[in-house]
């Protein structure tokens, strides 16, 4: 694939702009309130400095390669062991595709006094005209939408801190610091399986993979910073009621259900994506058709108020791919895939998940993620190093 028909730096800042503006950003944000602001400031910063340069490790390959998230996959752990990663990445999807759904829908109806399931359907079926739009048409919107939500986002912080004076949330062990961290670094984690389904279309990949991880962090601390300031100061986890309250009205509902949009048509989208790596027989439009239909009938069904758990996992499952991963691509230079099964670096990767449940019990200096994913970087290549040595040998 060449690279002067691809996307540009600009358009893929676009898209990682969108993404970052989310409801469910400033929800998590809200967790913080309890840290303290300067407390909490530096978990979100160092989480989030952490999690982009594993994003940008991870866009950078697909750029390079020219290939999906799941499809570089393939190149550690074999043609069939990628498909454990593929259903688990739409797994996921599909569950933030829920989550997403929920939290938009959960707003709009506290803010305007309406059911939580028919906003959840409105949101479901915008989300379906975005796919229809495609990815082309998507951006040209996006430009125009996302420059409004962020403008409304900036209102919303100058409401908040404007007004902002004593702590009302009490300063507690509730969250430790180095859980802070994992929540921080685990936003920009859940989006490692999807970036490469954007950058491998970059025309300038470095510089298209950076902007995109840059873009994504700086927003995305932002939101999180919204979440937890509007907790302390206003004792307000609601964001659309907190609009509202200001006098905002349909302007906070344009804000939690385009943001809403926006961002879960990035899951969905890249669920499609990841559904043609696991047959050619699967059309990736009507893939993320049916992501977005099953999402939206789970967050009419079921409560998702509580998300540390999902985030915990997707760190456990993915931080210690993308380490396998980046292992194998930077210091071992395998590019292709070697087989069906790449049995070394599945046991490895095993062994990372474990390692990352088990220390997550503990209360880690800088989270789990980081020790897990070292400990897994160390054994990809000490695997990797002896089966070059026997091949040699033999």
């Amino acid at each position: 694939m060449s690279t002067s028909s691809g996307t540009s730096v600009f358009r893929n800042m676009l898209i990682w702009f969108g993404a970052a503006i989310s409801i469910a950003e400033i929800m998590t944000g809200t967790y913080y309130a309890t840290l303290g602001m300067m407390r909490g400031l530096e978990a979100i910063v160092i989480g989030h400095i952490i999690g982009g340069i594993l994003l940008f490790g991870a866009g950078l390959i697909g750029a390079k390669e020219r290939k999906s998230a799941m499809e570089t996959v393939k190149s550690c752990f074999g043609g069939y062991g990628a498909m454990l990663f593929i259903i688990l990445n739409i797994v996921q999807l599909v569950g933030w595709t829920a989550i997403m759904i929920y939290d938009g829908s959960i707003s709009a109806a506290a803010a305007f006094g309406t059911a939580p399931e028919l906003w959840a359907a409105v949101i479901g079926i915008l989300i379906l005209g975005w796919l229809y739009i495609g990815l082309d048409g998507f951006t040209k919107i996006n430009t125009v939408v996302m420059a409004a939500l962020f403008i409304m986002c900036l209102v919303l912080g100058h409401l908040i801190w404007s007004g902002s004076g004593e702590s009302l949330v009490p300063i507690d062990d509730s969250l430790s610091f180095s859980s802070a961290i994992e929540l921080s670094i685990a936003m920009p984690l859940s989006w490692l399986p999807l970036i490469s389904d954007y950058t491998r279309r970059a025309k300038k990949p470095v510089a298209a993979t950076a902007a995109s991880a840059i873009t994504y962090c700086v927003i995305s601390m932002f939101m999180y910073v919204i979440g937890m300031s509007a907790a302390m100061y206003t004792g307000e986890t609601n964001i659309a009621l907190l609009m509202t309250g200001a006098g905002l009205g349909v302007v906070g509902l344009f804000v939690v259900v385009f943001s809403t949009v926006t961002t879960t048509f990035m899951d969905a989208y890249s669920a499609g994506v990841s559904s043609e790596s696991l047959s050619s027989h699967i059309k990736g439009r009507g893939a993320a058709v049916v992501v977005t239909i099953v999402g939206t009938i789970a967050a009419m069904l079921y409560p998702m108020d509580n998300i540390m758990d999902f985030l915990f996992f997707i760190g456990s499952v993915f931080g210690p791919m993308i380490s396998v991963l980046l292992a194998n691509y930077f210091f071992l230079k395998r590019r292709d895939v070697t087989g069906a099964w790449d049995w070394g670096n599945v046991i490895v990767w095993l062994i990372g998940f474990i390692a990352y449940r088990e220390l997550l019990t503990m209360d880690m200096p800088w989270g789990p993620t980081l020790w897990a994913m070292g400990l897994t970087m160390v054994l990809t290549v000490i695997v990797g190093k002896l089966r070059a040595g026997r091949t040699v040998q033999a």
